[in-house]
């Protein structure tokens, strides 16, 4: 299994612009809360508040990855991704017409603000080559967040090392 570095970096090589990363932390956010929102649909009972969902089953098992992967950034995404869960499972007990236009909604747009990035970044998104990168990426800007704080310096550095620092854009020409 690859490590949290080799995950982080195989999709760290496909982000330096850092519009492409700004634009990763609006689209990435909404497209996991539009999966939730979407997978939170059918319910098949409830066990202390929580719907037994596909959601939940897709919720469970990432949380478990990003665990395995490293403790400290599992733990952060298992409780985004908590929140996420608990987005879907309201969205989902909405009219149909509500949950399908917030769940398709925000996966659409999500995904714009994603391709966007990716226009300026110059280069295709990591999933095209990689599936894995679906997975990653909540991970990414998890760590892009984590990184910004101050925090993790040992992982930034390792990854940094491996794909080089994010661009920096001179404002002049901007």
């Amino acid at each position: 299994m690859k490590t949290v570095t080799d995950q982080l970096a195989n999709y760290a090589a496909y982000h330096r612009d850092p519009r492409n990363i700004a634009t990763h932390f609006i689209g990435i956010p909404m497209i996991v809360v539009a999966v939730a929102m979407l997978l939170s649909r059918p319910a098949l009972g409830h066990v202390g508040g929580v719907a037994l969902s596909p959601a939940l089953a897709v919720t469970l098992l990432t949380a478990l990855y990003y665990l395995r992967l490293d403790l400290r950034l599992g733990l952060l995404m298992a409780a985004l991704l908590a929140l996420a869960l608990a987005a879907g499972q309201w969205a989902a007990a909405q009219s149909t017409g509500l949950w399908l236009t917030l769940g398709i909604g925000l996966f659409v747009v999500g995904w714009v603000f994603q391709f966007i990035g990716h226009y300026w970044e110059g280069r295709k998104p990591a999933f095209v080559d990689d599936l894995m990168g679906l997975v990653i990426g909540p991970l990414f800007v998890a760590a892009e967040a984590v990184f910004a704080l101050g925090l993790r310096t040992e992982l930034r550095t390792a990854v940094e090392a491996r794909v080089g620092p994010v661009r920096r854009r001179d404002l002049s020409t901007a």
